[in-house]
């Protein structure tokens, strides 16, 4: 072979060397862009004050009062105030839920609410007796069941990019779900109290793992909005004094 063949050679050779690291080095970053450390922060809300003496079905009835409504737009705001794009918003499909993420939906129009049966309110089994003595072992399966069905649903990790998603629901549901993201007893529940528009945020790493960040906030209501779990003394939202009778009388 002549020098000059042997340079050809030697040069080919190099060009395929550094071409095959390059494509290497290329495939290597293309996996690691599929790759997933995106992190999903899911906003759990519970629905806001509703009719407690509405006997209807709570998909048609025991909808929100104006309270209600005035604190769905409260944690809306609040949302929207947040540094992130929120990237979904879903609510069980009881009213209350429903109506709740649809106020807080007019501050993130680009949003489509998706509603789902698996976060309707119902009764885990817990420690308290007579919480117990008003339910039926079949009921109390039930909703173990359909909640345990909707925990992996909405905790799951991120399939790509970080997340943020709006999870509107009941109070039972949401402290079943903390006791699951804890990793503690799930008949635990029931030693929470939560309010009405309260604010809970989780986050879900790329590896499963879940940190409780808050729990329960109402820091954007001010007290006299902030209602809790069992109905408390009604709030007025007139004016003190001056009822509808005497405006209508004084114009």
């Amino acid at each position: 072979m002549s020098e000059r063949s042997r340079n050809r050679f030697w040069i080919g050779s190099f060009f395929v060397i550094v071409c095959f690291f390059l494509v290497s080095s290329s495939c290597s970053a293309s996996e690691e862009t599929q790759k997933t450390d995106g992190v999903r922060t899911v906003y759990l809300i519970r629905h806001g004050d509703y009719d407690h003496d509405d006997e209807r079905d709570p998909d048609l009835g025991k909808a929100l009062v104006p309270l209600g409504v005035a604190q769905a737009r409260i944690i809306g705001a609040r949302l929207r105030g947040l540094p992130v794009e929120m990237s979904s918003l879903h609510s069980s499909t009881m009213t209350r839920a429903r109506q709740t993420a649809l106020v807080i939906g007019e501050e993130f129009p680009g949003l489509e609410l998706q509603t789902s049966r698996l976060i309707r309110e119902c009764t885990p089994p817990t420690w308290r007796e007579d919480v117990m003595a008003d339910e039926t072992e079949a009921d109390l399966q039930a909703c173990t069941e359909q909640l345990e069905e909707a925990f992996p649903l909405y905790f799951a990790p991120s399939p790509d990019a970080d997340r943020h998603d709006i999870v509107v629901c009941h109070g039972n549901v949401i402290r079943y779900f903390v006791t699951k993201v804890l990793k503690v007893d799930a008949m635990a529940w029931l030693g929470m109290s939560i309010g009405n528009c309260s604010l809970t945020v989780v986050t879900v790493d790329a590896d499963g793992s879940m940190k409780l960040l808050s729990y329960g906030d109402v820091g954007h209501l001010p007290p006299n909005l902030t209602t809790r779990t069992a109905p408390g003394q009604p709030i007025d939202l007139e004016v003190p004094g001056e009822s509808s009778q005497e405006r209508s009388t004084s114009d």
